[in-house]
């Protein structure tokens, strides 16, 4: 009987304790203000930042590191350089390179990983309608994950197709 009468005392005991954690209590620390008018004495508080039109988003926070991709006045090699320089930033943030498909390392550089770090906007000239990262000639570069910390990238060159004499190449 004792046994019973002290498992009953505990139980009741758990279920005081564990209403008391879940009952909503007000933040002590929290007071709420309320002014029925607004005062005279006080300044009215303007921003002096510009508002974005209702029907349009604010522009995204963006790296510079991509405009010079596929510039009219760069060529192929200073494309790749451009490109190895967004995965070694990338690199840097994650210690790791971006990995999967063109459009998977695209999607990575352009914000879909755990910090949604953009090093390249997501409407930049250089992603094609499928999401891949694409050459001065249009045709998506190859990806080739040589480590961890090392990816071999390759154009098609102007010829736009892979693995002929006039591809471009960097492995670093």
């Amino acid at each position: 009987m004792n046994a019973r009468r002290g498992l009953v005392v505990v139980v009741v005991a758990l279920v005081a304790i564990f209403a008391w954690l879940l009952w909503p209590r007000p933040d002590a620390g929290v007071q709420a203000i309320t002014l029925s008018r607004p005062r005279a004495d006080l300044p009215a508080l303007r921003s002096t930042r510009p508002v974005a039109p209702a029907d349009q988003a604010p522009p995204e926070p963006r790296s510079e590191l991509a405009d010079q991709l596929n510039s009219p006045t760069g060529n192929i090699q200073s494309d790749l350089r451009v490109v190895q320089n967004l995965i070694d930033a990338y690199r840097s943030n994650f210690r790791e390179n971006p990995i999967g498909t063109n459009a998977e390392i695209t999607a990575a550089l352009s914000g879909k990983n755990r910090l949604h770090l953009a090093l390249l906007p997501r409407d930049h000239p250089a992603i094609n309608m499928k999401g891949e990262l694409c050459d001065r000639w249009g045709r998506p570069f190859f990806f080739h994950q040589l480590s961890g910390t090392r990816m071999g990238i390759r154009s098609s060159g102007s010829d736009r197709t892979m693995w002929t004499a006039d591809d471009a190449v960097l492995d670093p």
